[in-house]
């Protein structure tokens, strides 16, 4: 059966059940949810949304929720699936049947296959052939790899089969393809051609709304496709102070040093801008610098030996006033999301960044923004710590960075994605600023308070910087051999595998099973 087709499927079986939908915390999970939602919404399909962050929420969940939770079949479907006992056999049956004879054993085998009826000699030749076929699944399953296919893709795939796809469900597959290219999980050139795909829904969606009355509309929704700057939130920022905190921008002009602040103003300086225009908001600046700006900065990045200042990306405008990029929703979510205050829970802030997608709530998404700056601004501010006191340290196969409990603001990088951004951005910055070439191509270990109180630490791996397309995290088989091979407290407990939870007083014998393991 085509994937497709077995969507469509599947998505018929459960409008006459209650649906129970495990939602993972990522931006992509969400805006595949929220697909869900307005489809299930649409057929009138009742639901239970349950967010959990990790394989043991998951575990809960799923014994909280079991009597609801059925194997959906559709009735004319064969799965030629064998009967429980001609799979799974009682050893103890099994070693009686072969120890029951001594000398005789091979007579007495050949009198029982004598005295097998039809039927019985069929029930072999069955359970012989359904191992084969379950030895061919196993190799199957063990030989796939998750090659970063977004969910909120999948979903609106699924919408527009079933022609009831919006502008709103294409809106939040752009946004979860955009999480997966701003994390890193897919490559550069999957995210081209996921790209292209979308594309081609936004002309069709605009096409279909051109006749509407709601395109000139004050509450309108309008999606468009665009090369923009590579510069994180900066239409609701200061173009400087996007211009220091996107990691592009940042580690190519080495911003932690004197000379790379230097060169940024050189940059500057080369495009023509005031100061005092590129220091104030963005909406502020002189209109006539904002129509040809873009042209500028890119022309100006080519002579610092930035070749890649504008990407491929998707806008949306909320009648006249508000307009996101894709990239700019992402970090709100993910802001609201891993939001570090205590006074709210976690399904709390689940559901805040949950309602941020919706255009009904546009204050939480402005809120979601605010949080993304002063988290970007926490990011470069400990990338520059890191670089000036040399905490990256090379361990052998890999590189190793520890943030110590006290680290100014250390507690927004307790959280899987925040920690993993910031490693990803601190291994680009180091590999910017490093004249070893060794080090250039090693992988980063990073690690960083989680609880005082149960003294553990989150360990996260990223793959080496490099121009590969192929870039494989390794590291969370690796993890596992490690804390096996020394007895340390580790919790797999991420959805991400290579992001670990590690209890601190066995941080030295795991690092040195990790090196051991990777030399």
């Amino acid at each position: 059966m085509f994937v497709s087709d077995f969507r469509k499927d599947f998505y018929e079986l459960v409008q006459s059940q209650r649906v129970l939908l495990f939602v993972a915390s990522d931006v992509d999970a969400l805006c595949a949810c929220k697909i869900l939602q307005a489809l299930f919404q649409c057929d009138h399909v009742q639901y239970t949304l349950v967010p959990v962050s990790g394989w043991q929420e998951l575990e809960t969940a799923f014994l909280e929720h079991k009597e609801q939770i059925r194997l959906l079949i559709k009735q004319d479907d064969d799965l030629e699936v064998p009967a429980y006992d001609d799979i799974f056999r009682d050893e103890e049956d099994d070693e009686h049947s072969g120890n029951d004879s001594d000398g005789s054993e091979p007579s007495e085998k050949r009198k029982r296959l004598e005295e097998e009826t039809v039927e019985e000699t069929m029930k072999r030749r069955q359970l012989r052939e359904w191992e084969a076929r379950r030895r061919d699944i196993l190799f199957d399953y063990e030989q796939y790899e998750y090659h970063g296919t977004s969910s909120a893709m999948v979903m609106f795939d699924l919408a527009w089969m079933m022609s009831k796809d919006l502008n709103d469900m294409l809106w939040w597959a752009i946004v979860g393809l955009t999480d997966q290219w701003v994390q890193d999980k897919i490559t550069q050139m999957k995210y081209v051609t996921d790209v292209g795909i979308l594309q081609r829904h936004v002309s069709r969606h605009n096409h279909r709304n051109e006749d509407e009355e709601n395109t000139l509309s004050v509450d309108c929704t309008r999606i468009s496709f665009e090369y923009d700057l590579r510069l994180v939130l900066y239409q609701h920022w200061s173009l400087h102070d996007s211009l220091c905190n996107t990691s592009y921008t940042a580690a190519r002009f080495k911003l932690w040093s004197v000379q790379g602040q230097k060169r940024l103003q050189e940059f500057l300086a080369d495009m023509g801008l005031p100061l005092k225009q590129v220091k104030q908001k963005f909406q502020s600046m002189d209109i006539a610098l904002k129509e040809n700006l873009q042209e500028m900065i890119e022309e100006s990045a080519n002579k610092f030996g930035m070749k890649d200042m504008r990407v491929q990306t998707f806008s949306i405008h909320f009648g006249f006033k508000h307009k996101f990029l894709a990239s700019d929703v992402v970090f709100a979510t993910m802001s609201l999301m891993e939001n570090p205050e205590k006074d709210s829970s976690g399904t709390d802030h689940f559901i805040q960044a949950l309602d941020s997608l919706s255009r009904s709530n546009l204050d939480k998404l402005y809120h979601g923004l605010e949080l993304a700056k002063k988290q970007l601004q926490a990011t470069q501010q400990t990338i520059a710590s890191c670089l000036c006191t040399n905490l990256v340290i090379s361990q052998g196969p890999f590189l190793y960075c520890s943030l110590m409990e006290g680290t100014p603001d250390v507690i927004l990088f307790s959280k899987p994605a925040s920690l993993s951004l910031l490693s990803r951005n601190l291994l680009k910055s180091f590999v910017c600023s490093t004249k070893n070439r060794r080090c250039k191509l090693l992988p980063l270990v990073m690690a960083a308070p989680l609880s005082m109180e149960q003294g553990t630490v989150t360990v996260v791996g990223i793959p080496p910087e490099t121009d590969s397309s192929d870039r494989k995290n390794f590291f969370g088989r690796a993890f596992e051999k490690a804390a096996e091979s020394t007895n340390s407290r580790t919790l797999h407990n991420h959805f991400d595998l290579s992001v670990i939870e590690l209890k601190a007083e066995d941080r030295s014998k795991f690092l040195d099973a990790l090196v051991s393991l990777l030399s």
